[in-house]
Parts: C-alpha cells; sequence; structure tokens
C-alpha cells in the first residue's frame, strides 16, 4: 500500500503543476506548495524534536533545500506552462542517468559496469527520442522548457549527495520542514510582487494538492515506507511516476500522445532502472549502503 501510495502521490504533481500555473504564477505555486507543506510537517517536526539538529546545521540545510526544492519547484513551474505535464514527468525521470553520470565524475568506477553504461545509453537515446523523434517539441520555448527540466533532473540527482556529506547525521524530517519554511519564505515576496491571475476553482485546488498530498504528506509516507522496506528498496516506485504522469495527462488534460513520447518511455525506464541497478532486482548490500540516501 505504501509503494502504491508513493506511486500515485509523486506522479501527480505534474498534473497539478500544469493546472496550478494557469492562474497562478510559478512564483506563487513554489511559495503556496511550500509554506503549506512545512505548516502540515511543523507539528510533527516537532513532536520528534528534528528542528534542532537542522538548526544546528543550517547552512547545508539552505543549500539541500535550494537545490532539492528552491530550484525545481520554479523550473518545473516554469517549464509546464510550455510542456505537457506527461513529458515533463518522464525527463523528471532521467534523475538516475543523471546521478550516474555524476558519481563518474565523482570517482567513482563501480558504476562503470556494462549493464550500467548501456543503460546510460539507452536513457539518454530515450530523451533523444522524446526531443527529436516523431511529435518532437515544437519551437525555441519548448527547448528552452526541455533544458529547464533536464536542469531539475540534475538538481534532484546532486541533492543527495548534499545530505551525504553533510546531512547524514540530522533528523530527514527536520531538514525538509525546515528546508521547505525557507523555500516558502524566499519566494513569498515575488509570489506578491508578480501578478496572477484570479485563481480557478481547479488550479486552487490543484495548488492544494500540491501542498497537502505531494509535499507533507507524500514525504511522511516516504519515511514510513523507508523504516518498513529499507532505503535501498524504498525508491523503486519512481520507475511507475512517469506512467501515471503521461496517463494522468492523457487521461485529465487531454494531452497528445506523440509517436515519439511512446518510443521514448520505454526507453527512458529501461536505461534508468539499468543505469542505477545493473539489471539486478535486489540490491546487494554494498549497493545498498551507498544508496541510503537516495
Amino acid at each position: 500500500m505504501l509503494f502504491a501510495a508513493m506511486a500515485l502521490l509523486w506522479g501527480v504533481p505534474y498534473l497539478f503543476i500544469k493546472e496550478t500555473v494557469e492562474t497562478f504564477s510559478p512564483f506563487a505555486m513554489v511559495a503556496g506548495r511550500t509554506l503549506a507543506g512545512a505548516l502540515l510537517l511543523l507539528p510533527f517536526a516537532l513532536r520528534r524534536r528534528a528542528l534542532r539538529p537542522a538548526l544546528a546545521r543550517w547552512p547545508w540545510v539552505l543549500a539541500f533545500g535550494a537545490v532539492e526544492m528552491g530550484g525545481p519547484f520554479l523550473l518545473l513551474g516554469h517549464a509546464e506552462q510550455t510542456l505537457p505535464s506527461g513529458t515533463t514527468g518522464l525527463l523528471v525521470a532521467t534523475v538516475p542517468l543523471v546521478a550516474t553520470v555524476i558519481a563518474i565524475m565523482r570517482g567513482d568506477r563501480t558504476v562503470l559496469k556494462p549493464l550500467r553504461v548501456i543503460g546510460l545509453v539507452i536513457g539518454f537515446g530515450g530523451v533523444a527520442v522524446i526531443v527529436g523523434g516523431p511529435g518532437m517539441v515544437a519551437g525555441v520555448d519548448g527547448l528552452i522548457a526541455v533544458g529547464e527540466v533536464l536542469l531539475v533532473a540534475v538538481c534532484y540527482a546532486t541533492a543527495p549527495f548534499i545530505v551525504a556529506a553533510k546531512l547524514s547525521d540530522v533528523p530527514s524530517l527536520g531538514s525538509i520542514t525546515l528546508a521547505l519554511t525557507a523555500v516558502g519564505l524566499f519566494y513569498l515576496p515575488f509570489a506578491l510582487l508578480v501578478p496572477s491571475e484570479a485563481p480557478t476553482l481547479r488550479s486552487g485546488l490543484s495548488l492544494l494538492g500540491l501542498a497537502v498530498l505531494c509535499t507533507a504528506i507524500a514525504f511522511i509516507l516516504f519515511f514510513a515506507l523507508i523504516d518498513e522496506v529499507g532505503p535501498a528498496r524504498a525508491p523503486l516506485f519512481t520507475y511507475v511516476n512517469p506512467v501515471i504522469a503521461i496517463v494522468l495527462g492523457v487521461v485529465l488534460l487531454g494531452e497528445h500522445l506523440s509517436t515519439g513520447l511512446l518510443l521514448g518511455v520505454p526507453l527512458v525506464i529501461v536505461g534508468c532502472w539499468l543505469a542505477a541497478t545493473g539489471g539486478r532486482f535486489r540490491a546487494a548490500r554494498a549497493d545498498a549502503e551507498a544508496s541510503a540516501i537516495a
């Protein structure tokens, strides 16, 4: 049930973002999502006394918040003013590919196994098919939006290295609550200054869904899932997220399911799985320890 819940809760944000930015500015979307999420998580963080350790490492918590939330949430909001939500969700799913490249750049040669290298080639080939294949992303604005989403993937792949190096002994709930608060307060002035249209019921409910379901509740369930199955198996639901994002975009938003997207979906998912796991269905002990933060 936890796996299914997380596959859904982190598969629907792209639908909610697409609906939210129809009337809210990307700044307002980020500020509303993070501040509301922080308020909902705050009682749990206080109960577990998780804030004091996070405050003691506040520079690194802020760095984590900027890379994991501040930059990505804004970039996704701006990109989805151009890109379909399903395409956005699939491009974000390239995080394991980027993480493998970063590991190689950091000198980790254990990832240079044949199947992982093949996974990198297949995965990035899938991205190329999505961007340049049949029904490709059109126009300069579309290519800029693709670049923004791929930059989000870089951010999401980089953030765990900050956690592993500087925040590994800080309670995750405290780090996330403090980071959400800082990001929300940073974007609040921009949200008030940049004009937004009068919110519709759908955009307002989508913003509420982002804050409550995809931020506060999702993080709580993610911690419960880690406690239940361990950090190595917990992130396996991420391979289902892009499929959910694409299906919701087509069914609820009427987004076009292009040939390039149909061809690219299996390439990206298989490439990510090979690059992240080397083709195994069970993580070895060494890999389980190395991927604890991821």
